[in-house]
């Protein structure tokens, strides 16, 4: 690839990943600047030529949630107006994406509005990763490239040569994806029943669908905020007879309290991808991340050479 005709700046939020995107492709990082005013207010320059360009921008929108998205939708503009022939914004975690229902009386479905402030700003394109919803995908009228970290997970689960083990989905809703990655590592799966009850981020876990006794329990999920599923998972886990559990999860969006209850759990260790970088919390020896810069360079290199994306995940 020309180093002239691909160019890939950071947001605030995605700094180490971006590098390590521009490291895989072996281009040189485009230069920008993020200001924040006393006020509150966000400020981007971006700092080289870029008319004629196709431009993509690296920013999980998450830790702050709210300012990081602003900072994208202002990157956005910045290079529509200084001219560029593209931009396609690269979400790594797309913080909103919970939000992509009404599933109560007057409550707003915050993920459309995302997805149209970001179509209004200006985006030509949309790479993102294990979306929460896929249906998000409709809520744009631009392309949209949902990447899974499946691979990269499973290489790492293969890596490990851990025995007899079983692959299991914290609730009902991720159980698809669960299949996929029993399917990779070629073992059986399990099911946590699992009730969420409000907007607290807990949920009671019910009971454990599959046999499990006796194996190394991989809980895999997209992504782990107060850590509390996935502490409860691995109990109800160990009280059904596991060996051993593991939890590999896309988005590790670890707040206050979440590295206690990790580490309080039977978790041997948690994976976690490096989509979520800014997090507010210290890490423990129980946490190890996982890095999917490969995968999101080998998108941009994908989409700007006219190339395939599914092709990168087929079985």
């Amino acid at each position: 690839m020309e180093p002239d005709d691909i160019v890939v700046f950071a947001g605030s939020g995605s700094r180490r990943l971006t590098a390590r995107i521009c490291e895989y492709l072996d281009i040189r990082q485009g230069k920008n600047e993020t200001i924040q005013f006393s006020d509150g207010n966000t400020f981007v320059r971006i700092l080289e030529n870029v008319r004629g360009r196709h431009v993509y921008l690296v920013q999980s929108t998450v830790f702050p949630a709210n300012d990081n998205f602003m900072e994208l939708l202002f990157w956005i503009d910045a290079f529509k107006r200084a001219g560029t022939e593209s931009v396609t914004v690269v979400i790594p975690y797309f913080s909103y994406a919970k939000g992509d229902k009404k599933d109560e009386p007057r409550v707003s479905i915050r993920a459309r509005v995302c997805a149209d402030a970001i179509e209004v700003a200006g985006a030509n394109r949309v790479v993102t990763m294990d979306l929460h919803a896929p249906q998000i995908q409709g809520f744009f009228h631009r392309p949209v490239d949902n990447l899974y970290a499946l691979p990269i997970l499973c290489a790492r689960i293969k890596a490990m040569k851990l025995q007899d083990v079983v692959v299991v989905s914290p609730d009902v809703g991720f159980a698809k994806q669960a299949r996929r990655y029993a399917s990779c590592l070629g073992v059986s799966i399990a099911i946590a029943d699992k009730e969420r009850i409000g907007h607290n981020e807990r949920a009671t876990i019910m009971q454990i669908i599959g046999d499990v006794k006796g194996k190394t329990a991989v809980v895999v999920d997209d992504f782990t905020i107060s850590g509390g599923t996935l502490a409860d998972v691995s109990v109800k886990l160990m009280d059904r007879g596991v060996r051993e559990v593991y939890a590999f999860v896309t988005h590790g969006v670890l707040t206050k309290g979440s590295i206690e209850r990790i580490d309080a759990s039977p978790i041997r260790c948690l994976f976690i991808t490096d989509t979520v970088e800014n997090q507010p919390v210290q890490f423990s020896s129980k946490i190890e991340v996982v890095s999917v810069a490969s995968l999101f360079a080998e998108a941009i290199k994908r989409i700007h050479n006219r190339e395939s994306i599914s092709e990168m995940f087929k079985e």
